[in-house]
């Protein structure tokens, strides 16, 4: 019990907080430990088609629709994506004149225009009810037991 009291003592300020935001943030970033098992390996898995999506959504009657209502959410953010670029950038360009403001609102209004899009499609293919993560991670589980020959 004192040795650790005395571990803990030397430590330093920065060194006690850096391991407290550390646990807090890994915590909040658990839902990365999904995908691990797929990104950190030996030989990555290939790239999937769509032809490939639509035989796993085919063959699940659980996780498949949700993979695909998932699928169609990326169009709503795209969407937003574009519109929010080019409205910004525009709106950017037409009251200042300036290439690196109408370059940096493009960029900003892309992030900003994704995130509604992605909110809309939340909203409106009700993606709050449905668990994405779960069919992704089921999708590549098929596509890793299908490559693999399993």
């Amino acid at each position: 019990m004192a040795e650790a009291d005395a571990a803990e003592s030397q430590k330093g300020f920065f060194k006690k907080h850096w391991e407290g935001y550390k646990e807090f943030w890994c915590e909040r970033f658990s839902f990365l430990n999904n995908y691990s098992r797929f990104i950190k390996r030996e030989k990555p898995l290939p790239s999937w088609t769509d032809s490939d999506v639509e035989e796993f959504i085919a063959s699940d009657p659980i996780h498949g629709p949700v993979l695909k209502t998932a699928r169609e959410a990326v169009k709503y953010g795209a969407v937003g994506s574009v519109v929010g670029a080019v409205t910004t950038a525009g709106w950017a360009w037409k009251y200042s004149r300036s290439l690196h403001g109408a370059g940096l609102s493009f960029a900003a209004g892309a992030v900003f225009g994704w995130t509604f899009g992605q909110e809309i499609a939340n909203h409106h293919l009700q993606l709050y009810r449905l668990n994405t993560v779960a069919a992704q991670t089921k999708f590549l589980e098929w596509w890793q037991k299908k490559v693999e020959g399993h």
